[in-house]
């Protein structure tokens, strides 16, 4: 009967727990469809926009599912506009902006890290919160007196203020929480301190270097300010050109919404295919090392 009776208040908690955490999960799943379910809406409205034609997309009531679905509205921005030779320009821009900040950006987080120099690492999160517009003019009138406005150079010149900050935040926090031991050790076997970095601290931090390659990568193709002011006719980058598609004459929502969508699918099949590695980043950046 004492073996019965001390029973029952166990099972009543163990009872109790699963629920609790039951609760908690579907307590997550609750706010995970809250914060991310307008997001979603709104790319398949776009979506929906892309695919219907413009009677359908000015139609009240509003319909949103097209019967049947067009790919007119993806011609026609592809026919009207250069988007191919925009989409290379984004490219480009993008991806030697960010191959530039991660050859500057690891190095300079390492440093940073290893001489605990935080009120640096502010600085750079303070120079990567300023706003665009801050450093349009004077680049501007830099890029007029060398020659260099309407070029992709000055496009990647610029695009290296959004990068730059966010490679070198992320790095100096991930650094700072790999262990030091494995450092010290390579030391006492003659390593020098370039051969440390590269041999033992490169490789722990790669899940750091992937997130700040995404990061900076997804920022700098979704700029607009840039490209709209200092590119030329044969140098828009992807946003830009989508600011293109708007006429004085009517606002065709169809072609809009397929030239969003062609900004937006890149990034978004990349998140999609290495969401692990940002995951995995992310956390291994949120934990000290011992």
């Amino acid at each position: 009967m004492d073996l019965t009776a001390r029973s029952l208040p166990v099972s009543s908690l163990a009872v109790r727990g699963r629920w609790r955490r039951r609760l908690r999960k579907l307590g997550f799943a609750l706010s995970v469809v809250v914060i991310v379910s307008p997001a979603i809406l709104v790319f398949l409205w776009m979506l929906s926009l892309s695919l219907k034609t413009e009677i359908d997309n000015v139609a009240y009531p509003p319909v949103f599912i097209p019967s049947p679905p067009t790919l007119a509205n993806f011609v026609q921005v592809f026919a009207e506009n250069s988007m191919g030779l925009y989409f290379w320009n984004s490219i480009v821009v993008s991806g030697m902006a960010t191959l530039i900040a991660l050859a500057v950006g690891i190095p300079a987080g390492y440093g940073i890290a290893r001489s605990q120099a935080h009120k640096l690492t502010v600085l750079i999160l303070i120079a990567r919160m300023t706003p665009a517009l801050s450093y349009l003019i004077p680049l501007f009138t830099v890029f007029q007196f060398l020659g260099l406005n309407n070029t992709l150079t000055a496009l990647v010149i610029t695009h290296l203020v959004i990068t730059v900050p966010i490679v070198v935040y992320i790095m100096a926090g991930h650094f700072e929480t790999l262990p030091r031991e494995l450092e010290e050790a390579a030391q006492i076997d003659g390593a020098g301190v370039w051969t440390t970095f590269r041999h033992v601290a490169m490789p722990l931090a790669r899940p750091g270097i992937v997130v700040g390659t995404i990061l900076a990568f997804i920022f700098s193709w979704n700029n607009f300010v840039f490209g709209a002011v200092l590119a030329g006719r044969a140098t828009r980058t992807l946003p830009a050109a989508v600011y293109n598609v708007l006429t004085f004459e009517q606002l065709a929502w169809g072609p809009l919404a397929a030239a969003a969508i062609v900004v937006t699918l890149p990034v978004l099949l990349l998140t999609i295919v290495i969401q692990k590695e940002i995951v995995v980043g992310m956390t291994a950046g949120g934990v000290k090392g011992g």
